[in-house]
């Protein structure tokens, strides 16, 4: 049977590999230090940034469809819905989601009907920059929640955002070199013809690595179930999420969601964040339905 996915790329796994030792040095240095009264403060500070760039890279793909959303109404949105989760802790809500989706409304639409000048693209256009501040606001909003929670070990919601991306990258990076030696069969060749399906199962195969390492070093009240329902929970909606992205990339004609402005071998910020945009909720709503957490 023919091979669906090409041969390794040497050149390129080494710029990959660079800027993942870059991010994962500055990331987990945060994460050391996330029982220190700044440390949510950064967090949030890193979120609001990469909501930033993913909403204007969303917006550049739709631009070259000739839609036109808005980036500032999007980001504005975006870290609405990001300051809702900084915000609410127990019992506190000073800013509910019902007034950030109300004033969504007002800012993207009115935003639009006073300066957006296709209005013949009304439709297209801002439906995209509410998907572009849902995808980006709640995605990784969630990930400020995880920073944020708080139980029985100290820095639980360190521990918890180290799992997510240990989780997450592992099943990545076993997915990028089971596919590379052994891909044979497409599993969306509409979507991402070089995706196989072995590709797919050495994902979860990583994630499952990553789950019983998490448990063995900074997760240690996990049980053995709750080590294999994240691993294989994380590691499906992950993948989701990368075809998800995959599909807007292609509707739009691109190879990588930067459109100008990447991460060296990484594309985009989208290209990074596409499987913890959906791994995140799914993480954050076992530990509360599971154990308890809020």
């Amino acid at each position: 049977m023919e091979r669906t996915t090409p041969k390794m790329d040497t050149g390129n796994l080494a710029t990959r590999v660079a800027s993942a030792l870059v991010f994962g040095l500055f990331f987990f240095s945060l994460l050391w230090f996330g029982d220190r009264p700044w440390a949510p403060w950064t967090f949030l500070a890193i979120m609001a940034g990469a909501i930033l760039m993913g909403v204007r890279e969303m917006t550049l793909m739709a631009r070259v469809r000739g839609f036109n959303p808005s980036l500032t109404t999007g980001a504005l949105v975006a870290w609405a819905l990001l300051l809702h989760f900084f915000l609410a802790t127990g019992n506190q809500d000073p800013l509910p989601l019902w007034l950030v989706l109300a004033g969504g409304i007002l800012v993207i639409h009115l935003g639009a009907l006073f300066f957006d000048p296709k209005l013949e693209e009304a439709l297209p256009s801002q439906a995209i920059t509410w998907l572009g501040a849902l995808y980006m606001g709640l995605g990784l909003g969630f990930q400020l929640k995880l920073f944020m929670l708080q139980g029985s070990l100290p820095k639980t919601g360190s521990r918890l955002i180290l799992a997510l991306i240990i989780i997450t990258w592992f099943g990545d990076t076993a997915a990028y070199f089971v596919g590379s030696y052994f891909g044979r069969r497409k599993l969306a060749p509409r979507v991402s013809p070089k995706k196989s399906w072995e590709g797919a199962f050495g994902n979860l195969g990583g994630n499952l690595l990553g789950a019983f390492l998490m448990k063995a070093t900074v997760c240690s009240e996990w049980s053995l179930v709750d080590v294999l329902a994240l691993g294989l929970l994380l590691g499906t909606v992950g993948q989701l999420g990368d075809l998800v992205e995959s599909t807007w990339k292609r509707s739009a004609g691109v190879k990588d969601s930067n459109v100008g402005v990447g991460i060296p071998g990484h594309g985009g910020m989208l290209d990074r964040v596409d499987s913890l945009v959906f791994a995140a909720p799914v993480l954050y709503a076992y530990v509360h339905f599971v154990h308890g957490f809020n």
